[in-house]
């Protein structure tokens, strides 16, 4: 589903990937984890166009992100053809970036009414679907202000499960929660990830990617240090800067 060869991204005197390969099947979810600034985030915005990689390639269900290739020679992507490709590309961040003078179903609407030019009560039908799926039926008409942070995060998961996207990146999702909050939003991406979605999860959340996650990449860097089963990437990690990392973290 996804594919990732000699990714490299420079920001100013910042080489902050230094050729990463990647590949992720229909169905697995990889989680990445390492150090802070490692370069984990950056790769995630890579594969969702937000980032133009320096050198590399991305392909997301053999389909080439953000270039064409047309007699020979790469030419950047429209922005109307990017942003259709970004409709396959659900992305979870950090904070909730919702719009706070929307409703909660208003949120979830938006990308399927302005991208994907779905009818608003079709949209809206859709969108209390999937609230009620992550546990917020009640919460439809509610503000963003009115929902706590992890009630937040989950109407996030929900606007991006709305485009039908093929693969699931989440940029540390529980990162800005507090510890009582983290275990709901948690326990959506659980069920999510047996539905047999493809899930690219950067996170620090070890149990969750010991539980749940069928490989996991250690990033150290800018380079992928170790990928492999998740068991043996936590359990017997063969590479010494892994275990360093996990022996802090574990």
């Amino acid at each position: 589903m996804v594919r990732i060869r000699d990714l490299h991204k420079v920001f100013g005197q910042a080489h902050v990937l230094r050729g990463v390969d990647l590949d992720v099947e229909r169905g697995e979810v990889v989680c990445v984890i390492g150090r802070s600034g490692s370069g984990k985030s950056t790769m995630l915005r890579c594969i969702n166009a937000l980032e133009t990689p320096t050198i590399g390639s991305i392909e997301v269900d053999g389909e080439r992100i953000g270039v064409a290739v047309r007699n020979g020679r790469l030419h950047e992507l429209a922005p109307r053809r990017l942003a259709a490709q970004r409709r396959h590309i659900g992305m979870v961040f950090q904070h909730f970036n919702l719009f706070p003078t929307r409703t909660v179903a208003e949120n979830v609407m938006e990308g399927q009414v302005v991208v994907a030019r779905r009818a608003k009560a079709e949209s809206r039908k859709r969108a209390i679907e999937l609230l009620g799926e992550v546990g917020l039926a009640d919460h439809v008409d509610k503000y963003p202000a009115q929902l706590s942070g992890g009630q937040q995060q989950r109407v996030a998961i929900a606007r991006a499960l709305a485009m039908d996207p093929k693969v699931m990146l989440f940029d540390e999702p529980t990162s800005a929660l507090d510890p009582e909050l983290v275990g709901d939003v948690l326990g959506v991406m659980r069920r999510l990830a047996g539905t047999g979605m493809t899930m690219i999860v950067v996170t620090h959340e070890m149990a969750f990617a010991r539980d749940v996650a069928d490989k996991v990449a250690f990033v150290d860097q800018g380079c992928i240090v170790e990928y492999g089963a998740s068991a043996e990437v936590l359990g017997q990690p063969s590479h010494p800067r892994t275990r360093e990392f996990l022996a802090r973290v574990q």
